[in-house]
């Protein structure tokens, strides 16, 4: 029976490979004779033997197969050239969508710049708004090689490409049917994972037409934060409290003010000052204590106990593609996808303060109400508190303040389910000389999100409103309420909220996404004109496109009445159409020092509805002046147009860490850089007055957050980047014929790039930067309400905007070799990656803002893989190296600490397969991943990079420890 590469002719040949080590050296190997026109990725030209006209790395089915991964997402983060994705398991739970969505980031970038193509065609975003393509949607066990080409390709395949393409290539053909199973689990006894996926595929009796279906299944288990030693207390760096150096790395107790008990405010006790007060779980009235102190037990709350590390995901896949010869030269085809994504992102119960129900009072609830032109107490306030309130707003009527976590709601739960769906058909063939291509597709993703843990902002208020009716019973004071079943709704310790009332006030909440793109493109590609080097190749074609997204929350959150600001509805669509074309130009042929150099050019120009005309072109040389050595560069001018998020996006809700007030510690005679500017603020110099100096309070620092918001009038950004490589295959020396090394210089500048702008810098500027117009993105509370402070910074929002710049510039390396060792045969390859530079630029004319060695900016990453085949035996092993990091200059700066001294260690991590072959067709396996069980370093809540709930940045490190699995696979 005929086997193809999907399932080597013996399964434990899976293992014979290390990852991405034979198609690279293979396809490296490039001058044998009589080589095969085909297209690879970064060109539609035809070229002999797969020549790479820019610097390109591959990864293999039999790479998945070594990796155990389920999602594609976990094996390409081993590749230096990858930066931290925007998305993924262990950091999107805290998002108000998208939970558990996969993304990828070459050249750390950004998503948007990452063009992610399946079989040289544009794929449906995962992501509403934006062009982030979801890899949980793509079967891993389909995929015959993934391409990643680093370098703008915009030329080739349009707007987006302007870190590169991730090129992703299914299987070409499958004969019979396929099988794996595993199931693995992590040495603490969660991250539980399973796995099963069948594979079919038929051809004709003459090869020329195939049939290929996949159905696939995984789950993969929740990590909760308080399963983990490093994340499992609340904690905060103790640098943010003593600003120094040494501290940053301390962790110290930072329990949130909002427990279940509540923590209530009052104004005048018998001496006439204010305090304030909880409660034990017997009823008790006790002192608050956030923290604790020797004497006191801290009565906040521990919020990791809820949060999770990585969020549990289930994904049921189907994917299909057929192939129909309809003569010798012409060929009908087919691609199918379907996947169906559910996910659960959990975390704390809902916290709220009296300021988010009484926003016209800044706070303030009233101890008692008017009935019949008298003050009646409400009955839900005891006699303790009341009897130490007065009247601070000047209504005539007591209050207090509160603030409070609903732990009767239980956890926030969103419960995702998202579709993907992808459909792409059309006709392919050769007509003459030349080979043509056409195709129309249409994908749509879905997304149905449904919230639990919220509560309704009106029918709260008028819970907590009450009078006694004729029998003494607390009733609801607003008879309107009354009447629409209000139920009063008692805060005073733990567990006091009766169901009623929590049925009463609870607002499940709703999102709903929806991103839809068409595709119709056709191109031709051939040889004309014959040259005393060759004959030229050339490629042309034109591309249509329409993208169109919404997102639609419920009523509620619409109208800001659940809790959390206001978030309207975000919908916008584009169209664009391009043309294109490339050539390949050979200049010389068997000459001294020239066995070959070719001349490649490609240009294209795009007319999109919402920025206009945008064009792109890329120019390279690839000469090889020995049969062992090619010099290969190239220079490209990338475009990519604003997407819809961009565009379109009305306010989203997030929540910063790592900000730092530069207002704190101003004094009435204090004379630094921002203290004028921050005295100005009328909130800020009462807040000094009253204390001092201008100072924060936990409950302001863990409330903080802010809105991101689109631009309709952004225009399109334009790349330009350079990449200078030699590659060597010394196949001329015996010793070295096995080897083959690449080193490649890239260089690539963002010129007014779509940035959103920084947080920390819009402080900075507002306040003594010399730019006031940043200090419309900050909000600061106007006066004292319960434990928050007058002047402290409730909101900081971001726009995105053309204002600045990114760049990053740096040196790739690759060495792979492979032969027989001994009585098997080793495989090895060594990629590395040096960041000489990489920056972000704020403003026009702003100071460039260096990355560079910074958390997530590692200067130096390595993957080695390796793989020995001894007959039924097979090992492989992954080493990821992420080098020593720093925390972020800018805001080490607000300590006055110099850059680069505040550094976090550099991380190994180790994977290993094992593999044995049962029979010609049945192979076990079992792995290990991260064996050494290394723990990511403790980038502590409150320093930048931390992902909340984690105390680290799991987009750049592994939280999760070592985990094993177990596997199995059969062809039949």
């Amino acid at each position: 029976m005929r086997r193809d590469a999907f399932w080597p002719r013996k399964p434990r040949q899976i293992a014979l490979c290390g990852l991405a080590v034979c198609v690279s050296a293979a396809w490296a190997d490039d001058g044998a004779a009589a080589l095969q026109k085909v297209q690879i990725t970064g060109s539609r030209v035809a070229a002999p033997g797969a020549e790479s006209p820019s610097p390109l790395q591959i990864l293999t089915a039999a790479d998945i197969a070594a990796s155990g991964a389920v999602n594609l997402q976990e094996l390409l983060q081993k590749n230096p050239t990858l930066g931290s994705p925007t998305l993924n398991r262990s950091n999107s739970n805290f998002l108000p969508a998208s939970g558990g969505v996969s993304t990828v980031n070459l050249r750390n970038l950004g998503d948007a710049r990452t063009l992610v193509l399946v079989n040289g065609r544009r794929f449906v975003s995962g992501v509403p708004g934006t062009s982030a393509v979801d890899l949980n949607a793509l079967p891993t066990d389909f995929i015959e090689r993934v391409e990643l080409m680093t370098g703008g390709a915009s030329a080739a395949y349009g707007s987006d490409a302007v870190a590169g393409v991730i090129n992703i290539i299914l299987k070409p053909r499958l004969q019979g049917w396929l099988l794996d199973a595993a199931a693995g689990r992590a040495s603490a006894g969660d991250d539980l994972k399973r796995k099963l996926a069948l594979s079919y595929g038929r051809s004709s009796a003459d090869g020329a037409s195939q049939l290929m279906a996949h159905l696939g299944y995984s789950k993969q288990g929740a990590v909760f934060s308080r399963d983990r030693d490093f994340s499992a207390a609340d904690q905060i760096s103790k640098m943010l409290s003593s600003g120094q150096a040494a501290d940053a790395f301390v962790p110290v107790r930072n329990y949130s003010v909002a427990a279940p008990q509540g923590r209530f405010f009052f104004n005048r006790d018998a001496s006439g000052k204010a305090g304030e007060f909880s409660y034990d779980r017997n009823g008790n009235v006790i002192p608050w204590s956030t923290n604790g102190t020797a004497t006191l037990a801290a009565t906040g709350f521990n919020r990791a106990a809820y949060r999770t590390i990585a969020v549990p995901t289930e994904r049921l896949l189907f994917a299909g593609k057929g192939d129909l010869a309809l003569n010798a030269q012409h060929s009908a085809f087919f691609e199918a996808n379907y996947s169906r994504t559910r996910v659960r992102t959990i975390i704390e119960p809902l916290a709220l303060s009296s300021a988010d129900i009484f926003r016209s009072s800044n706070g303030q609830v009233a101890a008692e109400n008017m009935v019949n032109g008298v003050a009646v107490r409400n009955p839900l306030v005891p006699q303790y508190l009341y009897q130490r309130s007065a009247d601070s707003n000047g209504d005539g009527l007591r209050d207090y303040s509160f603030s409070r976590r609903i732990a009767e709601a239980d956890t926030r739960v969103a419960k995702v389910d998202r579709d993907t769906y992808r459909l792409a058909a059309g006709i392919k063939g050769s007509i003459r000389d030349w080979n043509y291509d056409s195709y129309l597709a249409y994908g749509k993703s879905k997304e149905k999100q449904r919230s639990t843990g919220q509560v309704n902002v009106a029918r709260f208020r008028a819970a907590l409103q009450a009078i006694p009716d004729a029998g003494g019973n607390a009733v609801c004071a607003d008879a309107a309420a009354r009447a629409d079943g209000c139920v009063p709704l008692n805060l005073f310790g733990y567990n006091t909220i009766a169901p009623g009332a929590l049925q009463y006030v609870s607002a499940p909440a709703a999102l709903d996404t929806a991103i839809t793109q068409k595709l119709v493109g056709a191109s031709i590609n051939g040889e004309w004109l014959q040259l005393p080097a060759g004959r030229i190749g050339v490629a042309a074609g034109f591309e249509w496109r329409s993208e169109a997204s919404s997102s639609v929350p419920d009523a509620l959150t619409q109208a800001g009445l659940n809790s959390g600001g206001a978030v309207p509805v975000t919908a916008g669509r584009f169209t664009v159409r391009e043309a294109f074309a490339e050539a390949r130009v050979p200049l010389l042929k068997d000459q001294a020092f020239a066995r070959s150099l070719n001349f490649l050019g490609a240009f294209r120009t795009g007319d999109y509805s919402t920025v206009g005309r945008a064009n792109s072109w890329n120019a390279g040389l690839e000469w090889r002046p020995l049969a062992d050595v090619k010099l290969r560069a190239t220079r490209a001018l990338s475009t990519r147009a604003p997407n819809i998020n961009e565009l379109f996006a009305t306010a989203t809700q997030v929540f910063p860490t790592g900000i730092v007030d530069p207002c704190v510690g101003v004094t009435a005679a204090s004379s630094g850089t921002y203290d004028a500017a921050c005295r100005a603020i009328p909130a800020v110099a009462a807040n000094i007055a009253a204390n001092g100096k201008f100072t924060v309070s936990q409950a302001d620092i863990q409330s903080l957050s802010g809105f991101n918001r689109g631009n309709p009038e952004l225009k399109a950004e334009k790349g330009r980047s350079t990449t200078i490589g030699l590659v060597l295959t010394p196949v001329s020396v015996a010793a070295l014929s096995k080897l083959t090394l690449t080193a490649d210089y890239f260089r690539i500048k963002i010129a007014d790039a779509i940035v959103s702008t920084p947080r920390q810098y819009a402080l900075q500027q507002c306040y003594g930067g010399g730019n006031a117009d940043f200090c419309k993105f900050i909000t600061r509370r106007p006066a004292n309400a319960g434990s928050f402070n007058a002047g402290a910074v409730t909101f900081i929002d971001s726009a995105a905007t053309n204002s600045g710049g990114t760049g990053t510039k740096g040196m790739d390396w690759t060495v792979a070799w492979a032969d027989q060792l001994g009585p098997g045969r080793l495989s090895a390859r060594l990629a590395y990656t040096h960041l000489k530079e990489f920056y972000n630029v704020p403003l026009a004319g702003a100071k460039p803002d260096a990355a560079t060695g910074e958390i997530g900016y590692p200067r130096n990453k390595a993957a080695l893989q390796l793989g020995y085949q001894w007959g039924r035996f097979g090992i492989s092993s992954s080493t990821s190296y992420i080098g020593a990091s720093a925390l972020d200059d800018q805001f080490l700066a607000q300590f006055s600490i110099p850059p680069g001294t505040v550094r976090v260690g550099s991380k190994t991590i180790n994977d290993f397969q094992f593999t044995y072959a049962l029979k010609k067709s049945l192979a076990l396996y079992a792995g290990v991943d991260n064996a050494f069980n290394v723990k990511p370093p403790p980038i502590i809540s409150g320093l930048t990079g931390d992902v909340i709930g984690t105390e680290t940045n799991t987009s750049m490190y592994d939280a999760i420890g070592r985990r094993f699995y177990l596997g199995l696979r059969i062809g039949l």
